[in-house]
């Protein structure tokens, strides 16, 4: 459902850009009056759009309800490299690098407390071509050693984005038991049981 509302989103953004872009230069557009403060009274449809636009993103998730996703995805990461179930450790890197993206692009840019801009998709970038290409790179090697040390460094840059985003009390810790309940992490287990 997210994914659809997301979907339609950028769909209507990408409309909006486009009549922007096709629009005569030095001339006033429909889509132009889109972005006035006020709404065209002669374009009611344009209107309805620009109305529609601002429901949907009222319905766009928090950037702390996409980190709750990567909580999950990343706890069971763990305990699936801890089992030697690499299978399902790729599977959840692979949950946890999409929704880090997911919340960069939520909020691609937050201010510390001086004002400074923090620009999150270039510390994403970086903790992706380090800490997590380490963590996949175990996976795939299906390297117990070297996946709780890729694992324990991922945890170390995220701790790192979270006090440079102001949010040191954010201390991401090796997890104490799977977030699954469901999910057998077990890679012997037969099912059904």
């Amino acid at each position: 459902m997210r994914r659809h509302i997301l979907r339609l989103l950028f769909v209507l953004l990408g409309f909006i850009v486009g009549a922007v872009a096709m629009g005569p230069l030095g001339e006033t557009t429909e889509a132009d009056q889109l972005f006035a403060a006020e709404p065209a009274s002669d374009s009611p449809d344009l209107a309805a759009l620009a109305a529609e636009v601002k429901r949907l993103k009222g319905m766009v998730p928090s950037q702390s309800h996409s980190m709750m996703d990567v909580d999950y995805h990343f706890t069971n990461l763990w305990f699936a490299g801890q089992s030697n179930n690499w299978p399902l450790a790729q599977f959840y890197l692979n949950e946890t690098k999409s929704h880090l993206r997911w919340a960069v692009r939520i909020i691609p840019v937050r201010k510390d407390k001086s004002g400074a801009e923090i620009k999150l998709a270039d510390i994403l970038e970086a903790v992706e071509n380090s800490p997590l290409k380490q963590l996949d790179e175990s996976i795939k090697a299906e390297d117990q050693e070297k996946f709780v040390a890729a694992y324990k460094f991922t945890l170390t840059s995220c701790y790192a984005c979270h006090k440079a985003a102001d949010k040191p009390y954010l201390r991401p810790q090796i997890p104490v038991r799977p977030a699954t309940k469901i999910i057998n992490i077990d890679p012997s287990a037969t099912w059904p049981q």
